[in-house]
């Protein structure tokens, strides 16, 4: 049902190095746009569900949603550890370490974005 998902940023380079980053570990590349343009977004056109970021249109700082969080599904385990782990390697903030979550099957890890968007890697 969700064709993608769009964060705002404060720095297009700064988060284009983190999300190609993240994008990489999960086997994606940008499908769209540009840093001149002030909007990128990552998946496979006609696959699941992307995620784009962008300076706000209407020219206002970006901030970030209470709330609001943004899920990449993982392979497994060891997949949840390695994008949270870069992740961290590239700025991001700890908002959980990987691990299970309830007794349910669910393992995830939790970290903020440089511009403190909040994210997950998660496996079921």
């Amino acid at each position: 049902m969700i064709g993608y998902v769009t964060l705002g940023t404060a720095d297009i380079a700064r988060a284009a190095k983190f999300y190609d980053a993240i994008a990489e570990e999960m086997g994606v590349g940008r499908m769209m746009g540009s840093e001149d343009e002030n909007f990128i977004a990552w998946g496979e056109p006609g696959g699941s569900a992307g995620i784009g970021l962008t300076k706000p249109f209407d020219g206002q700082p970006a901030s970030v949603g209470n709330g609001v969080m943004v899920a990449f599904q993982a392979k497994d385990a060891d997949h949840v550890k390695r994008i949270y782990d870069r992740a961290m390697s590239l700025g991001a903030t700890d908002e959980g370490a990987p691990g299970p979550r309830g007794d349910s099957g669910f393992y995830a890890g939790y970290f903020r974005d440089p511009d403190g968007n909040k994210l997950n890697a998660f496996c079921m």
